[in-house]
């Protein structure tokens, strides 16, 4: 599998959010060599705490399998997931989760916590770093931006 390739997708969609002043996070969930689910930040857009990339693209990767199990999946996204995305990975039964930027304030696959390796029943592969910088960046220049610092 071309994890480039599919994170590249990933931070495109993390570009859409960016224009719409969301945190600049988006995600694509693979399954068998085709994309299922795609998803970027809108928390501010729809005023919902639960509008993260990673959920939304979840919500259409489980309606394109008519299954909430995705265990054939592979969840990719520009940033290391949340403690309520991580849990919501572990819940769908994803296979492995491929991110570029840590979150060193709220990752949990490795940066603060590894909430895919804790213990429950279901766990998670973790591939970290793919396009890290460009990740990162993005991240940074959002919140630089926010800030006033430009």
């Amino acid at each position: 599998m071309d994890y480039e390739y599919y994170m590249k997708q990933a931070y495109d969609l993390a570009v859409l959010a960016y224009g719409q002043n969301e945190t600049p996070i988006g995600c694509v969930i693979v399954t068998d060599g085709v994309v299922t689910g795609r998803g970027y930040n809108m928390r501010n857009t729809k005023k919902n705490a639960l509008y993260h990339a990673e959920l939304i693209a979840i919500n259409e990767a489980s309606a394109a399998a008519g299954d909430w199990r995705l265990e054939d999946s592979v969840l990719f996204v520009t940033v290391e997931p949340c403690p309520m995305c991580a849990g919501a990975i572990v819940q769908a039964r994803i296979r492995e989760v491929v991110f570029g930027a840590e979150n060193k304030k709220a990752g949990c696959g490795g940066s603060v916590m590894n909430l895919f390796d804790a213990g429950f029943n279901h766990r998670v592969i973790v591939t970290k770093g793919v396009m890290e910088a460009e990740c990162a960046a993005l991240m940074s220049d959002f919140f630089s931006q926010l800030r006033g610092d430009q």
